[in-house]
């Protein structure tokens, strides 16, 4: 099986954009001098993720994971390494060259795998379009089309989120692929047909949503049903490139303007987020069928820090704007909720979406309604009121009892404290009773919100504590061109700490295996390192340390200073020993010139004595 040369490899590596790569999934600041934001690998509320941008790497102070560019690719969206760069190559342009050899049953497996996949992307991308050309060109889709157009859709948007219309013979998607070329096992794993009848059609008769990934491309689809019977929308079943919960429609239109505001819109349905956006609201997205998902509020939590919540009018919807209003919490995100058509004149059938809003009042009227969303306490109180008769002592308990999970949600006990004051006084109720009911609902629930920290296993590997030689080699780690200096001075020999050999020994490998006076990326050369260090825990320690940018300051004077006093440990190591030695012969033991170790060690002690001098200029 081909695999990538080595030169595109080093030309991905050279020309990618570390801002711009890491950029698309966590939301960076600058601060003093470095970029911030919150990991994606763990959940935190409080920025400890950093992004060297010029060496390319990247590291967590909480999680302590980091490593190239490639490393964060690999990690977050589970790709091997020639998947990562792939990807990688069509981000940054680079046309990917392969060479020939097999490398094992993994590597083929991986190739074919991102084969499938990209067969799979194209697939759907040619199947979006023929469902559009049904639903604008086709008279199949006229129905479809005069339905969309009754709802308040306008051609724009019908065309830039490239709707369709499947046709109502099941058999016929089939037949037209086939006719393409699209082998039957490819077609079988599309998730665009029956799993029972493989050449009937999963959609028919529909009007068709094209749902798509971050970068543009259609991976599912969702359908509303137009006439007869079946559910009034259906959703794509989960493929290998498309998976429910970690999906949102809209996300590839809506990305740039989250990033922008770091606020997010999560509507309902589809023909919501096309009303919102019609309406210029470019920051809307929906779940896909589902409730809003864990990780749909953590993929949101890289961009935003606000999400608003537009759920159905009816109790269905608001129930559904509950569960949210928690999801988002619990992953560090501030909520509001949006009542559609609440504080708006209405005539006739009330407003239950902003779809009804854009139909029946237009485009500004929707844009103007957003301004009248309220923060989730003060929604979960207004909820309280239509869910509890609040007269007796029983109902205000129920009542209370309601919010508490809310209040467990929140990570400041001063804010919880006002909240529980403020619930307390919505429902006429002694605050320290209030306070009481939830502190002992908390003791029974358990220490849900205090973080305790994880149990380190008994065999796992002690956390390195920095010498002098450990110094010297992740000074040398970071700035990898102080390498051949380094070995042509000091041999492995002369270190004693286990896990600086280590180093030493992956230095060297790295050294041996690239070629003499080539230049590499810092991003690349982090990764041929960190697969030569076996110790996780010594990995760790020296990405740590890279990432705190104590060893980009004057490196040849760290590197200096540091050789110095290692050679200084190493000769007074030496002088100890003759010391021993010469004490030893004077007892009669092994048999050396005494005049030999006498000279060596007048030789140690001057050689002492200059660098001592050095130290002191």
């Amino acid at each position: 099986m081909p695999k990538i040369a080595e030169a595109s490899i080093r030309e991905v590596q050279e020309r990618l954009d570390a801002l711009a790569v890491v950029g698309d999934y966590v939301r960076l600041d600058r601060k003093g001098g470095r970029w911030w934001g919150c990991c994606p690998f763990h959940s935190e509320k409080t920025p400890s993720f950093t992004l060297d941008p010029d060496r390319k790497f990247y590291y967590c102070f909480g999680c302590h994971k980091g490593g190239s560019i490639i490393n964060f690719v690999m990690d977050l969206d589970k790709l091997s390494f020639p998947e990562a760069i792939e990807r990688l190559a069509r981000k940054s342009g680079v046309e990917i060259v392969y060479e020939g050899g097999e490398e094992g049953g993994n590597r083929e497996e991986n190739a074919k795998k991102a084969a499938q996949r990209e067969a799979l992307y194209e697939l759907y991308r040619r199947v979006a379009g023929s469902f559009h050309y049904f639903l604008t060109e086709n008279t199949a889709g006229r129905e479809a089309l005069a339905y969309i157009r009754d709802r308040g859709i306008s051609e724009a948007m019908i065309k830039t989120f490239n709707l369709g219309y499947t046709p109502a013979d099941r058999s016929w998607l089939h037949g037209f692929l086939s006719g393409k070329g699209y082998s039957l096992e490819l077609l079988a794993a599309s998730g665009l047909f029956s799993a029972k009848f493989p050449r009937s059609a999963f959609f028919s008769d529909r009007l068709m949503f094209p749902i798509a990934d971050r970068e543009g491309r259609t991976v599912a689809f969702g359908g509303r049903l137009l006439a007869g019977e079946g559910p009034k929308y259906l959703n794509s079943n989960e493929s290998e490139i498309y998976k429910k919960g970690k999906t949102l429609f809209a996300i590839d239109r809506a990305l740039p303007e989250i990033r922008r505001t770091k606020l997010a819109y999560i509507a309902e349905g589809y023909l919501d987020v096309l009303a919102l956006h019609q309406a210029g609201v470019t920051n809307a997205v929906a779940p896909l069928g589902t409730a809003f998902t864990e990780d749909q509020a953590r993929l949101l939590r890289r961009w935003a820090d606000r999400l608003c919540l537009i759920f159905d009018a009816d109790e269905a919807g608001q129930a559904a704007a509950e569960k949210a209003i928690l999801t988002c919490r619990r992953n560090g995100l501030a909520a509001s909720v949006l009542i559609p058509g609440q504080g708006i004149p209405q005539e006739g059938e009330p407003i239950k979406d902003p779809a009804d809003i854009l139909k029946k009042l237009g485009a500004q009227t929707l844009q103007n309604s957003l301004k009248c969303s309220i923060v989730d306490f003060e929604y979960l109180i207004h909820r309280i009121g239509h869910l509890f008769d609040c007269s007796g002592p029983e109902e205000k308990a129920r009542a209370a009892a309601y919010l508490f999970p809310y209040m467990e949600t929140l990570d400041s006990e001063v804010e919880r404290e006002a909240r529980i004051g403020d619930l307390a006084d919505a429902l006429g109720a002694d605050r320290q009773a209030v306070a009481g009911d939830f502190a002992r609902h908390d003791r029974r629930l358990g220490p849900s919100r205090v973080l305790i920290p994880p149990k380190v296993p008994e065999d796992a590997p002690a956390k390195p504590v920095m010498n002098d030689e450990l110094f010297l080699l992740v000074a040398v780690f970071v700035n990898h061109g102080l390498y051949p200096k380094l070995r042509s001075t000091l041999s492995i020999e002369e270190f004693e700490d286990i896990r600086a050999r280590e180093l030493y020994i992956a230095l060297e490998e790295w050294f041996r295996n690239e070629i003499p006076g080539e230049s590499r990326v810092d991003g690349a050369l982090l990764h041929s390192l960190l697969t030569r260090i076996g110790n996780e825990a010594l990995r760790i320690f020296v990405l740590e340390q890279a990432a705190s940018g104590a060893f980009t300051q004057e490196p040849e004077k760290l590197f200096a200073e540091s050789v110095r006093r290692v050679k200084q440990k190493v000769l007074e190591r030496r002088q100890t020993a003759i010391v021993i030695e010469l004490r030893t012969k004077k007892r009669g033991g092994p048999d050396r010139g005494l005049e030999e170790l006498l000279a060596e060690k007048l030789h140690i002690d001057a050689a002492l004595r200059s660098l001592k001098e050095l130290s002191n200029e």
